[in-house]
């Protein structure tokens, strides 16, 4: 249990937490602001890995990922002074995966090489919608010819480029989703992320709904139908759904997003980042300040929370059950101190939602549209 971090890896996520404009439908900690002390972020930035570093001393260091918040908006310097920080701090894995988040704006696409330069090998940009009237109402920046002008200039820049998308958008139809989603697969990707809208309480979105304000948004029979049409075209061009919401071609996956899902160690920096850490045995989840300007004080940055082992089977499964591969039934024993119910793991197959064999459970394809169902039955008391 000591080394249990050990099965999933261990990886390094940095948030960035400034945006030039707040997404209507964000709740990510981000913010606005007019100006930014790059020195300032990027000496705190170095100081914290050194101070994570100490913690963790010979362990090699299978991905970092700068997210926000939009992390292209940063200075290269900056990103080249974190990885140099990150070089002299852990053995690096011979394969490691530096993603950046971008927005596909001309301005941002314009840093690619220097970022390349910096270090980063893998951007993800939020493209979002491939029509005008869309990226408007989502409150984006680029126009769709931007959007995938940018993605070219990612593609001839970085070694592995993904993009997201959103479905489930005001006024889309089922017939628009799989003309949208056919022809962005059709640019050639190996790695998409397709997300449903998704209305959240404290954003733009979510007050505009609370007032009767944000009309046409898909009932739960067409939600449900476009994220079944998601994975038959997705299936169909040779990208498999490998987590809820990821679709990639082999060898292409996030890796540092199989870090958290097949649940390794991951020290999170930046305002409002979460971790999990384990040292001496002891696995923490770890939580830095949320607000930027308290953040960059420095004062009382991170605070830390011992997880019992019940609480770490717990995440184990949720998130292991996010990933089409399942997880492994003894890890999770030997985790919590004793074994799913096999009864509860019978009903879940014979309902069809589940697929077991003596060491390994994983959710079936009706399993992913009723997750959350399949893991109240799996922890339920």
């Amino acid at each position: 249990m000591a080394e249990d971090w050990k099965a999933g890896g261990f990886g390094l996520y940095l948030h960035w937490p400034f945006c030039a404009a707040k997404c209507p439908y964000c709740d990510f900690n981000s913010h606005v602001t007019n100006s930014v002390d790059h020195d300032a972020w990027r000496h705190a930035f170095v100081s914290e890995i050194e101070r994570a570093g100490r913690n963790t001393q010979g362990r090699v260091l299978h991905s970092v990922f700068f997210g926000g918040g939009t992390p292209s908006l940063m200075d290269p310097s900056t990103v080249e002074a974190i990885m140099d920080a990150v070089h002299r701090t852990w053995p690096i894995a011979n394969d490691l995966e530096v993603t950046l988040e971008a927005n596909p704006t001309s301005v941002e696409a314009q840093k690619f090489t220097d970022f390349r330069s910096a270090g980063i090998n893998r951007v993800s940009m939020g493209i979002q919608a491939l029509n005008d009237p869309d990226l408007a109402r989502l409150g984006r920046m680029h126009t769709a010819t931007e959007g995938l002008s940018a993605f070219e200039t990612a593609r001839n820049t970085f070694e592995r480029v993904s993009f997201d998308l959103m479905y489930g958008r005001q006024s889309q139809s089922l017939i628009d989703w799989e003309n949208e989603l056919s022809r962005a697969l059709a640019l050639g990707l190996d790695h998409v992320s397709l997300y449903q809208l998704t209305i959240e309480a404290g954003t733009a979105f979510g007050d505009r709904y609370k007032r009767g304000k944000l009309a046409g948004l898909p009932n739960d029979d067409l939600s449900a139908d476009m994220y079944a049409l998601t994975q038959d075209i997705c299936t169909d061009h040779n990208m498999p759904r490998y987590e809820v919401s990821n679709h990639a071609k082999d060898g292409a996956q996030s890796r540092h997003n199989l870090i958290y899902w097949r649940y390794g160690d991951y020290i999170g920096i930046g305002p409002g980042a979460h971790g999990r850490v384990t040292t001496g045995g002891i696995r923490m989840a770890t939580e830095q300040s949320k607000m930027p300007t308290a953040w960059l004080d420095g004062t009382n940055r991170e605070k830390q929370e011992a997880l019992s082992g019940k609480d770490q089977a717990v995440e184990f499964l949720m998130m292991g059950l996010r990933v089409a591969q399942g997880i492994d039934l003894q890890r999770f024993e030997t985790l919590a101190g004793y074994a799913i119910p096999q009864s509860r793991i019978v009903e879940l197959v014979d309902m069809g939602l589940l697929h077991a064999t003596e060491s390994n459970i994983r959710v079936s394809n009706q399993g992913f549209t009723l997750l959350n169902g399949v893991l109240r039955t799996l922890l339920s008391d």
